[in-house]
């Protein structure tokens, strides 16, 4: 089938299933009587198209507001009029919900563009090759998969609401009017938002919902049909599949977490765990009648059951115990009774071997900055002074690492101590503890944001050596993270330093010479712009590679990847499979966050397809390497050279006086903080005054996302590629966007990011006098890269080739409109000389309440 039919079949299905049905349901949603108000749902229409015709004609946000109450609901007061938007507000969110769940019920109907890229694909190549089969089979023996979700404040949707939506994607796959119905009052009726900001064990709980009612599922059903088809032994100690969690052990900038919390949350992880395995016996124990099981029955009975609802610090690792009497049950089975339900029985089994006693990976994370710190506290103190060489602390890193000793030594934090120092060393033996209960894999993962040399993670090692932990069992691997630009140029250099020191050589043999490496896109994007932040990384990788194989370490890059292109996100499984054989591609590990979490895990359906995709792209890149995905030294050449140019013109950006002015002015950035959504601050050092080095890469990403210019997405890209026509390089650039999936693929987001601007909104700025002509510099490059975007994909608009995904953006960014347009309303009058002083509270609470539906809409906005 030709791909120009598939795409037409892909959008009449899409037509149908979605832009029908929504147009139908939402009929049916702006009939319903939500609180203290009737006539909302017929106002909606006329407001969205006031909206849009106002938006074409280039109002202010404030005209459009002003004009609408004067023509459809004259002679009520200021207040009154607010009181609707607040109700606008309210249909609109939901709207997005409605929006969310019709798309998700469709899913196998519509499919997506790259189904090729699935398992599928992969399952059609061994159904006529046994070649292919025995490469396949044979190649899943080293590859590994570990998605990790975090706990950054990106994810909205409360679990109340996620339960619906979860409802209403079944009810919606069989056009269950009655239940839709109910449905829908019931989401009505449902609060979005807290009161007040969660804990960092609330944001667990949130997330310990996709992990229960999704992940749980789709792992091990993928984890199942590789065993049927690829000859993967059950009993196989290599696990393909992996999760990793960070609420509650990602203490970076967050004074929030603590050892307190990393305690709760991983004993939240281990209970839920249980009461997943508890659901399943039950089942099996409803098939397993018959004799010669009781006794061991009961026994696993009581195990599931006591862990699950009476968890207790006495518990230990439990998951060998369990593998054993389930392997003796699957044993009986098929020697007495023909193997009957012997299927079910080996199900729990790999669910207790993917899952243990732990269900996914505790990562715990700290700054390097906080690390030196503790360790200079360390170091002074008795029984730990006394082993460091004199002066230590003065010398630079060559000094240091010739220097660093690594003496065991039990100190117990005495109480008075900083309160990062009491954090991180009791975590440090927290870590223990949690192994000896939850099991080793429950939490073995250090990461040292910005990490900036050797030394950063060999005393991280001395650390734990003064908390208890003896070198010949330190059971934990060291994991730096690179994250600006220059820590990306010199990160091959520091690894070189590690892997020569002769301690964390001995460690690394000790852990099966098994390297990971995070790789943040955010700062990078932040740091230097779109095109510089992904090519730093490219070049990264690259280096980093050839650093492990020279010392022959077995290499995992875990990148850590937000939900827009700006973040890492857009198309990733595509990066992936563009690796080409310069970057170690043997262990695919990646954050999913924010939106990404329940746009592309939401459903076990979806969930499973994104793996899929995931484990192909792996797969395909180191068995059918593409000649084109190896970068020519020309290529390079080329790229790097754009990369220079855009990161000049994102820098020039950066460095202007208005920068920071005009996002704090024109976007919700101020108000980030009082969004409780998440229990981290927006910044660092948050009592302090706004500088754009403390501002976090989430919070710069989404206030450009609210003003809806992206500015992170595409900045420069458009005078790099200007640069490269003028000089005569056009045709190389064409040819290099056709036949490399890396270049491409870089280009496909930043189109996916422009797709979701639209500055026609802010278009009033223009005439400002003091920030006009900061707009217009803004608006100019955004014509720039789309025009030439455009020109160089030989499209009529940007994301041309991908019909259905441009079809849906469209949709939803028509559908918050009314949204956008409020927000910029609050703004405009916060932000006006004459604004009533007893207004601005709410004022403020308009912007804030907007936010939440414009992110859901977008679902990878940030």
């Amino acid at each position: 089938m030709s791909s120009t039919l598939k795409l037409s079949q892909r959008e009449t299905a899409f037509n149908h299933e979605v832009v029908t049905r929504f147009e139908l349901y939402n009929s049916l949603f702006q009939t319903l009587p939500f609180y203290q108000v009737k006539d909302t749902g017929i106002l909606l229409p006329f407001f969205s198209s006031h909206c849009e015709k106002g938006t074409m004609n280039q109002q202010s946000p404030k005209e459009i507001i002003e004009s609408f109450f004067e023509k459809y609901v004259p002679g009520i007061d200021h207040q009154e009029q607010i009181n609707r938007l607040f109700r606008f507000i309210q249909y609109i969110e939901r709207q997005v919900v409605l929006f969310d769940a019709i798309e998700d019920s469709s899913f196998s109907k519509i499919g997506r563009p790259d189904d090729s890229g699935s398992l599928q694909s992969l399952l059609q190549q061994v159904a006529i090759s046994d070649e292919a089969r025995k490469n396949i089979s044979e190649k899943l023996k080293d590859f590994s998969l570990r998605l990790v979700l975090t706990a950054h404040p990106t994810q909205f949707y409360p679990g109340s609401v996620l339960g619906i939506m979860t409802d209403l994607i079944e009810a919606l796959k069989t056009n269950d009017i009655n239940s839709i119905d109910g449905l829908l009052q019931q989401l009505g009726k449902t609060p979005f938002f807290n009161k007040t900001s969660p804990t960092p064990v609330d944001e667990a709980v949130s997330l310990v919902w996709f992990l229960e009612n999704i992940f749980y599922h789709a792992v091990s059903d993928i984890q199942s049909k590789l065993e049927e088809e690829f000859d993967i032994d059950l009993a196989a100690e290599h696990q393909i599949l992996e999760l990793g969690f960070w609420p509650g052990g990602d203490r970076d900038g967050n004074p929030n977490v603590t050892t307190e919390t990393t305690k709760d949350v991983a004993t939240l992880l281990r209970q839920i765990i249980f009461r997943c395995y508890y659901r399943d016996f039950r089942v099996l124990k409803r098939r397993i009648t018959f004799r010669g099981f009781g006794y061991t029955l009961t026994q696993l009975e009581n195990i599931f059951y006591e862990n699950a609802f009476n968890p207790n610090d006495s518990q230990a690792d439990l998951q060998n115990k369990i593998l054993e009497k389930l392997q003796s049950v699957r044993q009986t089975l098929i020697s007495n009774h023909d193997s009957l339900f012997v299927d079910t029985v080996e199900n729990l089994i790999r669910k207790v071997k993917l899952f243990g006693c732990y269900f996914a990976t505790l990562d715990i994370r700290q700054d390097s900055r906080v690390l030196r710190k503790v360790f200079n506290y360390c170091a002074e103190q008795a029984g730990i002074k006394e082993n460091i060489a004199e002066g230590y602390k003065g010398l630079d890193e060559d000094g240091k690492l010739k220097n660093i000793t690594f003496n065991n030594f039990d100190f117990e934090c005495p109480d008075g101590a900083d309160s990062e120092v009491k954090d991180t060393l009791n975590t440090i033996r927290l870590v223990k503890q949690i192994q000896h209960r939850n099991g080793e894999k429950a939490c073995q993962r250090f990461i040292i944001s910005n990490c900036q040399q050797a030394s950063d993670i060999l005393q991280l090692i001395d650390l734990f050596l003064w908390s208890g932990w003896n070198a010949d069992n330190l059971s934990v691997d060291f994991m730096p993270l690179f994250e600006t630009v220059n820590d990306l140029k010199v990160a091959g250099e520091i690894m070189e330093k590690l892997y020569t020191n002769p301690f964390y050589k001995e460690h690394l043999a000790r852990r099966g010479n098994k390297q990971s490496i995070m790789l943040g896109f955010s700062d990078g994007t932040k740091d230097g712009g779109y095109l510089m932040a992904n090519w730093s990384i490219y070049k990264a990788k690259v280096e980093l590679t050839v650093m492990a194989r020279k010392y022959e370490i077995d290499l995992a890059f875990f990148d850590g990847r937000g939900g827009p292109p700006a973040r890492g996100g857009g198309k990733t499984h595509r990066f992936y499979a563009s690796m080409g054989d310069e970057i170690a591609n043997e262990h695919i590990q990646l954050t999913i966050q924010g939106q990404t979490v329940s746009s592309q895990y939401g459903s076990i359906e979806t969930a499973r397809f994104n793996m899929e995709q995931l484990i192909n792209a792996g797969i395909v890149s180191e068995l059918y390497p593409s000649k084109s995905d190896h970068l020519s030294s020309k290529s390079k050449v080329l790229i790097s050279d754009m990369a220079e140019i855009s990161y000049k013109s994102f820098i020039h950006l950066r460095q202007h006086e208005l920068f920071v002015e005009y996002l704090e002015k024109f976007s919700p950035l101020k108000l980030l903080s009082r969004i409780n959504i998440s229990s981290r601050p927006t910044k660092r050092n948050a009592g302090a005054q706004l500088k754009l080095e403390d501002l976090r890469a989430i919070s710069f990403v989404t206030s450009w996302s609210q003003l809806k210019q992206n500015v992170p997405g595409f900045y420069g890209v458009g005078t790099s590629l200007k640069k490269m026509k003028d000089e005569g390089h056009w045709d190389e650039i064409k040819l290099l966007y056709q036949t490399s999936g890396f270049f491409k693929t870089m280009l496909d987001n930043c189109m996916m990011a422009m797709s979701k601007s639209d500055f026609r909104i802010t278009t009033h700025l223009k005439d400002d006098e003091k920030f006009g002509a900061f707009w217009q510099m803004l608006k100019d490059e955004f014509e720039l890269t789309k025009n030439l975007l455009i020109e160089l994909t030989g499209s009529t608009a940007l994301m041309d080739e991908y019909p259905v995904e441009r079809r849906s953006i469209g949709i939803r960014e028509r559908i918050v409109l009314p949204l956008v347009i409020i927000q910029h309303y609050a703004l405009q009058c916060l932000n006006s000389d004459d604004c009533n002083e007893a207004l601005v509270e709410t004022y403020d609470k308009l912007v804030i309440r907007t936010v939440y539906g414009i992110v859901n809409a977008g679902r990878n906005l940030v």
